[in-house]
């Protein structure tokens, strides 16, 4: 019998020689006849960690090398053209660490501002709830004149 390939998403990379791929599939509700997006999850082989998170993937049946991996990489079939915001972030922060910028200095600063900025959130959104509120009082009476 041929071994089975699929190709599906890595949803996670994080331990080593393992990738957690979901093969994404349709299904028709029996009785409703609605399409229901379901998934088939696989634990696949990866030998030289070259896959990474959101790569779309081909891969073939193999011998079973643990409790839940059962399935080989053959193949990156297209690489993840995402970008990790919080991986960006932690490194805009190195670079200003290193450029003289202590950490308690800024750190303290900046969460200092986003209370400041905050804040000033809550008090607009109160005034805008103030506005609502006469303006329900002013239809109000107009309904009163007209009577």
């Amino acid at each position: 019998m041929p071994k089975k390939v699929l190709i599906g998403i890595v949803k996670s990379d994080k331990s080593d020689k393992t990738r957690r791929v979901e093969i994404p599939r349709l299904v028709r509700h029996p009785l409703y006849g609605k399409f229901i997006r379901k998934q088939t999850v696989c634990y696949v082989h990866d030998e030289e960690n070259a896959s990474g998170e959101g790569d779309l993937v081909e891969i073939i049946e193999s011998v079973r090398r643990s409790k839940t991996k059962r399935w080989d990489l053959v193949r990156i079939v297209e690489k993840s053209t995402e970008v990790d915001v919080v991986a960006l972030r932690a490194a805009q922060r190195q670079r200003e660490m290193e450029k003289g910028q202590g950490f308690d200095d800024g750190s303290i600063t900046h969460v200092e501002e986003v209370a400041v900025e905050e804040v000033a959130v809550e008090e607009v959104a109160v005034e805008e709830v103030a506005v609502e509120e006469v303006a329900v009082e002013e239809v109000a009476v107009e309904e009163v004149a007209v009577e």
